[in-house]
């Protein structure tokens, strides 16, 4: 549902025209459906506006109705009614730009992304200045991939609390976390007056508290807090003995605003409460309260003038508890947009929570958690699912040192907006792994593996029998994995849990290359007849010389091979000055020169086939000797071709295994 659906909240929309007050019986009906919409009244507009197109023969008022009653559904929430409107209002070419905004903004609550996309790009084309059209297509793409990978919190249905009607702003209100304050307008409500708006009852704050055994009582009016007007959207503070909270008066055929109140705890039971800001006066509305862990600053929400868009929030400051209120500050277009920003929640640890519908998300209102940096600027980040949906997400509540608590959605459910609980659970990590010869892929039982982590702590185990090992990993940490085995060269492989959100066993295999096999290095490509390096050939060195810095014991012989064309001598020059450019190589990154030796062996040594080579070429048979009669009776001169660049190779042996490095 949309934001306006929220009624504490209509009534602040509805202070924009405090001087349209309806008289039904003087006005005629497309009279009494602008005044209807004017003053909020959009749940009775609807009925008003459709009876006017019946009667209408003008094309362009009709269309204008279109538009009109599609606003009214999308202000009540109902975003499939809306977008059926607002593609009417379309096909009969209405002419303000708008109308593709907000068909676009249907169409992405709908998850109909394509379609949404092509309606943004059109507003953008129409309105270049406006970001909300750029801000709705990369919203299209976002959202296809955020549904499907959803971030670790586990969302339930708080049916302890919901009713039928509209449930909503949670608030904790004792340090144990075991009693809520929330917003409902369920038939318990106060007052006997139905919301215009909305045709339900006006918003009550309720309380529910939790017994020992985990269950939730029936909520029940807190009766001190609540009025014959809209009360709603508690927020307390970090004592838990000052609670904050929006009233909406309304008089005869107006509404009187809506102001922020304040509440103190005397031992069980709240004061009367009073207005938070008496020097602003009652022609600013202000809404949704949330205070600073220090007591220091209030957010709050208003349409005042300066602000940057539809709605905006805001920030007052004072000295010292109980001092005086500072004037209002924006929190500028870091936070505000164009659109609406709604329903703030300070954490215990600072960051700054808010729902908007005009930044990138997958519909209606997102909440986002805002941090500062050392410059004060601000850090914004969608809170993606499940905590998002396509329908509208607001209201967010912590408890103070766990990731854990409540909000509200309009997302599907038992009625319309309600309340949810979240929780992250924590992190599980860890890495499962086996150890196998790299040539063969046969298991080594008995390695030794060590685990380095970026926290400075190494671990090390023996894989045993089965050649495989295990070990918990810690979140945000980068790790090492390297396995050893007499008679053969140390191997690693490389994971983190940096950056990751949702718990993993990571599934790893260590090759180890034995010391008594010629190890071929892949990748490593001359220009013809040249022993240059190609540029394409570092990234195998790069990895030779890590290998080494791995086995500092050990010296190599660097073998080059070419095939059989051209004579032998030119072959074996050849061959040779390539095997030195690659020594030459490893010197350059800080391979001492004593662990190294270049040998060309020219044509001399045909490749014989292994499984390897088997996999890359399937005409060739296992244990194929690649001379140059082998070659030169295949079938046509491309697999010709193929098979002498198999023996066109650099290779390496390992020489020795004690040698003593100079430093």
């Amino acid at each position: 549902m949309q934001y306006f659906m929220r009624p504490i909240f209509l009534a602040i929309i509805a202070t924009l025209f405090l001087s349209l007050p309806v008289d039904a019986q003087k006005k005629q009906k497309d009279s009494r459906a602008q005044a209807a919409f004017a003053a909020g009244e959009y749940f009775a507009a609807i009925d008003l506006y459709k009876n006017v197109y019946n009667k209408v023969s003008d094309r362009e008022q009709k269309t204008a109705i279109l538009f009109k009653i599609g606003e009214c559904y999308r202000i009540l929430g109902e975003a499939r009614s809306a977008a059926l409107w607002y593609k009417k209002a379309v096909r009969e070419d209405y002419q303000d730009p708008i109308i593709f905004l907000r068909y676009g903004q249907m169409m992405l609550i709908n998850e109909k992304y394509e379609m949404a996309s092509g309606e943004f790009k059109k507003y953008k084309e129409l309105v270049p200045d406006d970001p909300r059209g750029g801000v709705g297509i990369e919203s299209c793409e976002a959202a296809i991939i955020w549904i499907e990978n959803p971030t670790g919190y586990i969302v339930e249905n708080m049916r302890y609390f919901n009713s039928r009607q509209r449930d909503f702003s949670p608030a904790y209100v004792n340090e144990s976390y075991t009693e809520v304050f929330f917003t409902s307008t369920r038939e318990d409500a106060t007052g006997n007056d139905t919301h215009g708006a909305t045709g339900q009852n006006f918003a009550d704050i309720f309380a529910s508290s939790m017994d020992r055994k985990g269950k939730w009582s029936v909520p029940v009016p807190v009766e001190s807090l609540n009025s014959e007007f809209e009360d709603g959207t508690p927020c307390i503070s970090s004592d838990f003995s000052t609670l904050y909270f929006t009233r909406c008066k309304k008089g005869k055929n107006q509404q009187l605003g809506c102001q922020i109140y304040r509440s103190t705890s005397d031992g069980g039971s709240w004061t009367e409460a009073q207005v938070e800001f008496e020097a602003l006066g009652d022609s600013i509305t202000t809404a949704h309260p949330a205070i600073s862990p220090d007591g220091l600053t209030l957010y709050f929400v208003s349409d005042m003038p300066g602000g940057l868009g539809e709605n905006d929030i805001w920030k007052v400051i004072r000295d010292s508890e109980g001092g005086t209120w500072g004037n209002p500050i924006n929190l500028g277009e870091e936070i505000n947009t164009p659109g609406n920003e709604l329903y703030p929640f300070v954490h215990n640890d600072g960051t700054l929570y808010f729902s908007s519908d005009s930044r990138v998300g997958l519909g209606g209102l997102d909440i986002y958690a805002a941090e500062q940096d050392e410059t004060g600027g601000w850090m914004l980040e969608n809170m993606k699912p499940p905590i998002n949906s396509p329908e509208d997400d607001f209201g967010i509540v912590f408890e103070a040192d766990v990731e854990k608590g409540f909000f509200s959605s309009a997302r599907k459910g038992r009625g319309n907006d309600e309340i949810f609980s979240f929780v992250l659970p924590p992190l599980n990590f860890s890495v499962t792994g086996i150890v196998k010869d790299e040539r063969t892929d046969q298991i080594l039982p008995g390695s030794t593996v060590k685990t380095v982590g970026s926290d400075g702590i190494t671990v090390e185990s023996n894989t045993g029998d089965e050649g495989t090992f295990r070990f918990m990993l810690k979140p945000s940490t980068d790790y090492i994995f390297i396995a050893s085995q007499p008679g053969y060269l140390n191997g690693k492989v490389r994971e983190s849990t940096r950056g990751l959100d949702q718990s993993k066993d990571f599934q790893v295999t260590i090759y180890l290359a034995s010391t008594k096999q010629v190890i071929e290095l892949p990748n490593i490509f001359y220009d013809f007849a040249k022993w240059d390096l190609r540029p394409e050939s570092m990234v195998s060195l790069d990895n030779l010389v890590e290998t080494l810095n791995d086995n500092p014991n050990v010296t190599i012989e660097l073998m080059s091979h070419t095939d059989s064309r051209g004579t032998p001598a030119d072959n074996q020059e050849l061959s040779q000055k390539r095997a030195q450019s690659v020594v030459d190589y490893l010197i350059s990154k800080g391979i001492a020169t004593d662990r190294l030796q270049a040998k060309g062996y020219g044509e001399s040594q045909s490749k014989v086939v292994d499984e390897k080579v088997k996999a890359q070429y399937d005409f060739l048979e296992l244990e194929e000797v690649l001379t140059e009669s082998f070659i030169n009776q295949l079938a046509s001169p491309e697999l010709q071709e193929r098979a002498h660049q198999v023996n066109r190779r650099t290779e390496f042996r390992v020489l020795s295994t004690d040698y003593i490095p100079q430093n």
